[in-house]
């Protein structure tokens, strides 16, 4: 059965190399149960022939889970989407918006933008293997491609190979002449052009992504379309989703800081037990008290005992002190 319409795509933090590992994933579904998590961004190639016990697996309880997918093979992406599906992700989801040179070499990501009977193929192929929805990630343009007559004929394209819901990162990207940092930040917002698309096509579930962090622009882009996708300003500050469940999804009964401490420590000690090195979970916990009276201590902590023995780490209490402080201090400062 077709699980799409059960998939609440309202609020989702957005796939970031490097950051939205297994981990970092489980850490942020501590603060929120209501929004929708993706992977990293996995190749087609490591999917297929990697560790996919150590590429893929992920706890039950990072839930709801896609997988970001990165290729332009239809048949290895035709594998990757039964694979995701037989392992219990509830989204698989194209990348056609990483400007990387690496991924361009690969052929996939947003040079992918400039081929869309292939990108159609590609969906087909995916739609055609699963029964978990098959979603696209997408700029608005590419290079001096930045017209909206593009974007929506490309989207249309896609659409008719059997794909319903888009995440469009409201930058274009450069493929050539900007690192892939840069190209999160250089490249113009043109929000107006994502809602044209909604507004045009209503008829397709159309998610916003880029640059949004408050609640204020969040409730905005939510008159206009049907999600927001938030990348980076979770990774930053990743309590803020306790602000997103407040106020977006009404949830009366939030966890404070300690309490996101005390369970992902448990989560710790099963890790290690495992051999997972500890830096690899609390190096996604930096910014934890993002803003807030304790943010320095909690940092310098981490900074000079992540990279002790798993065993003292876990042996010492100094760590829920610290977070002990830290709350005493927030409490005293509002």
């Amino acid at each position: 059965m077709d699980t799409k319409n059960k998939l609440n795509r309202k609020i989702s933090v957005a796939p970031m190399m490097d950051c939205t590992d297994r981990h970092d994933r489980f850490f942020l579904r501590l603060m929120s149960k209501n929004v929708l998590l993706y992977s990293e961004m996995v190749a087609t190639k490591s999917a297929i022939h990697g560790d996919r016990k150590k590429i893929l697996s992920f706890s039950p309880e990072e839930k709801p889970l896609a997988l970001q997918v990165g290729g332009s093979n239809k048949e290895e992406l035709s594998e990757v989407a039964k694979i995701a599906e037989d392992m219990g992700y509830d989204e698989i989801n194209i990348n056609l918006g990483c400007p990387s040179k690496k991924v361009q070499k690969n052929k996939f990501g947003a040079c992918l933008m400039k081929e869309p009977d292939l990108v159609a193929e590609c969906i087909n192929a995916m739609v055609m293997s699963c029964k978990i929805p098959v979603t696209a990630k997408t700029r608005i343009g590419f290079d001096d491609v930045e017209s909206f007559e593009y974007l929506n004929n490309f989207i249309h394209k896609i659409h008719h190979a059997g794909t319903k819901t888009f995440i469009l990162h409201a930058r274009k990207a450069m493929l050539t002449g900007l690192s892939p940092k840069q190209n999160l930040n250089i490249p113009k917002l043109n929000y107006d052009m994502v809602y044209e698309v909604k507004k045009t096509n209503p008829h397709l579930e159309i998610i916003i992504n880029g640059g949004i962090s408050k609640i204020e622009e969040i409730n905005n882009h939510l008159s206009k379309c049907d999600g927001v996708m938030i990348g980076r300003s979770i990774y930053q500050n990743p309590y803020s989703l306790v602000d997103i469940e407040k106020n977006i999804f009404k949830t009366e009964t939030n966890p404070t800081r300690e309490q996101v401490v005390e369970k992902l420590l448990e989560y710790v000690g099963k890790e290690v037990k495992l051999g997972t090195k500890v830096n690899h979970i609390m190096r996604h916990t930096v910014g934890l008290y993002h803003g807030q009276a304790g943010s320095k201590n909690w940092k310098r902590y981490l900074s000079d005992n992540m990279m002790a023995r798993d065993s003292d780490f876990q042996k010492t209490k100094h760590i829920m002190s610290i977070v002990q402080n830290n709350e005493k201090a927030i409490q005293a400062n509002s």
